[in-house]
């Protein structure tokens, strides 16, 4: 091997250092993250709730992180919700899909893709769900059925109100027709929360699409949303394909989502907890002066009555 050789050698080996890519497990695994002007420490974005301080991005996080954010840090209970059978199906691909939910049980020490807790705000206890979408994309399938309906039921027996915070791509096609019955079995549990006066919110975050967007996540009695959530159905470039059209500026964001009726608020992650805990109150009646104003009016009803 002549010199030239060893030096056209060298300089591949320090172009392929300098061009390496890190791998999703070495970002996971550092103390830095990225948004708009960079990096940025994990630890200063987690100080400000997981949102970008200079683009306000509201970064995915975990059930726990919110949680924490909602009810105070672990100031509150989780359920052990019920697990049906893995892999119904004997589903495969270019993986086994019990290979995969071990991946994720691995990846986020959860048994499924969804946290069901209870947790309290402003005085009033409330059941909550959140999805994690590192779990499969938060995806729905049995279990995560299970977990919901898990929720709801508490809710009823102990007659509190339940948040839903929704996130992930749909039904999990890896359990076909099972998953796809889940869009019909949580709003069949919403109905029945319903029927027993219990209010139902839901806090839509980014992303919340597909099958999740077409049952529970569109049927609260109001619907809060993060700022620059991705909420959708289909993906825009399918609704393009078929509109034949140019798609708005922002289309799916919740914003846009906002102006076209499907969602009331879009509240800051830092504002959450206490806007839930206004609505509840208004919506329990626990609100001082709206109590206030009943009785003002009830006592002129009345003396309306006597005079009459």
């Amino acid at each position: 091997m002549n010199w030239i050789t060893k030096i056209i050698k060298a300089g591949e080996k320090i172009k392929s250092a300098i061009h390496k890519r890190a791998s999703k497990e070495d970002i996971a695994n550092s103390d830095w993250t990225s948004c708009c002007k960079g990096p940025i420490l994990k630890k200063d974005l987690e100080e400000n709730l997981w949102v970008c301080p200079d683009c306000n991005k509201h970064h995915r996080i975990k059930p726990k992180q919110r949680f924490d954010i909602l009810f105070g840090k672990d100031n509150y209970e989780i359920f052990k919700t019920p697990i049906p059978k893995d892999d119904p199906l004997n589903w495969t691909d270019s993986k086994s899909y019990k290979d995969r939910l071990k991946s994720a049980r691995k990846k986020t020490g959860m048994d499924c893709g969804m946290m069901v807790v209870s947790g309290v705000i402003n005085d009033i206890k409330i059941t909550a769900v959140a999805s994690d979408f590192d779990f499969l994309g938060a995806s729905m399938a049995a279990a995560e059925g299970e977990a919901f309906l898990y929720g709801i039921q508490h809710a009823i027996e102990n007659k509190t109100p339940f948040l839903c915070v929704s996130a992930g791509g749909g039904m999990r096609m890896m359990e076909s027709l099972i998953s796809l019955s889940q869009m019909t079995r949580t709003t069949l549990a919403i109905n029945e929360l319903k029927n027993n006066y219990l209010p139902y919110l839901v806090c839509i975050t980014d992303p919340t699409a597909g099958g999740i967007t077409a049952s529970y996540a569109m049927l609260g009695d109001i619907h809060i949303a993060e700022p620059g959530a991705l909420i959708a159905f289909a993906g825009a470039r399918v609704i393009q394909g078929t509109v034949k059209e140019e798609l708005p500026e922002g289309f799916q964001k919740s914003e846009y989502v906002e102006k076209t009726g499907f969602v009331d608020l879009i509240v800051e992650r830092k504002d959450l907890a206490e806007k839930i805990g206004t609505l509840l109150s208004i919506l329990l009646k626990k609100n001082s002066v709206i109590s206030t104003e009943q009785d003002e009016t009830t006592e002129n009803t009345q003396s309306l009555s006597k005079i009459a």
